[in-house]
């Protein structure tokens, strides 16, 4: 496993402070890597996409979650809070461009941070396309989904009382955020159950995280989504033409059911310069071995740029 070379906290106002990691070689192409949730929080996992002689890969943790603190907060926590952060990153670190690496969430900020400064991107790595509309929200918390696995959609809602089913991001918001530090954990687990259990194309049951990340995880996950992540409907395909020019490729997996393929083939109809990697067998998550592989190739190939995606 790549050890970082620099591990440090910074101080990005509002009373946070977020941690921040470097691996690889200072020397190297800078990517700036986007973790999920939002509140997932990065991970040593995070660095084995890049090869550690090639790269300068910066890996940190977003406000509230991970081992930035204050830790589960929402104050001052909004996607533009964290383009801020993305920006003050690099002027901390001294980059001027650099490759933009996320998923899911992180693939939504990477968007984001890509349209509010296009001139710092030199390209896009995006997996398991999440744009933070409505629709999505709804195929996730609405029922949608839950047509294929409704064993754990009655795992997911049975905790909530049958006449608040309706607005489940609501109803679950109501209860994270009710300042009984048990009942917001107790409420917590099933939210992270229910989208672990739907990330890999192998279904495993409930979830062994432990409270304190998973409270921090669902507090924060739910808090963006009950406000729209902060973003207005349909912005990031708006907005798509001030990044068209960015190279991108784009992995998504055939059978990802938290972020279904409709979004990732939305998102690349009609951009040029964005490549649609299908991941035939594969899900949503980070770790499913095609997703994993196919993500090693496409850094190799930007490292010798064979296939032309920085061209």
């Amino acid at each position: 496993m790549v050890e970082p070379f620099d591990q440090r906290m910074i101080d990005v106002g509002d009373g946070h402070q977020i941690y921040l990691e470097q691996s690889g070689n200072p020397l190297g192409t800078p990517v700036i890597v986007l973790h999920g949730g939002p509140g997932g929080g990065c991970s040593p996992y995070m660095r084995r996409f890049f090869d550690p002689s090639a790269y300068r890969v910066v890996l940190f943790d977003q406000r509230g979650c991970g081992r930035s603190r204050p830790h589960a907060s929402i104050e001052a926590n909004t996607t533009q809070h964290l383009l801020d952060d993305i920006a003050l990153i690099r002027r901390e670190l001294g980059i001027e461009r650099s490759i933009l690496f996320g998923g899911s969430w992180g693939a939504t900020l990477a968007i984001a941070a890509a349209e509010a400064a296009p001139d710092a991107v030199t390209a896009l790595v995006l997996r398991g396309v999440f744009l933070a509309r409505k629709r999505e929200l709804d195929w996730f918390y609405g029922g949608g989904v839950a047509r294929f696995f409704p064993d754990r959609w009655a795992e997911f809602t049975r905790l909530i009382p049958e006449d608040e089913r309706g607005d489940l991001i609501g109803a679950y918001h109501r209860r994270l955020f009710s300042g009984d530090r048990s009942e917001e954990v107790r409420f917590s687990l099933p939210w992270l159950s229910w989208e672990n259990s739907l990330a890999g194309l192998e279904i495993a049951g409930g979830s062994n995280a432990p409270p304190d990340y998973a409270r921090a995880f669902a507090r924060l996950e739910n808090h963006y989504f009950v406000n729209n992540c902060f973003l207005e409907e349909g912005q990031l395909l708006r907005d798509r033409h001030m990044i068209e020019h960015i190279p991108a490729v784009i992995v998504q997996g055939r059978y990802d059911m938290v972020c279904p393929p409709q979004t990732a083939w939305e998102l690349a109809e009609g951009w040029q310069r964005a490549q649609l990697r299908m991941v035939a067998a594969s899900g949503h998550a980070l770790s499913e071995p095609r997703i994993a592989l196919e993500l090693v190739r496409v850094m190799d190939g930007m490292r010798d740029d064979d296939a032309g995606v920085l061209r």
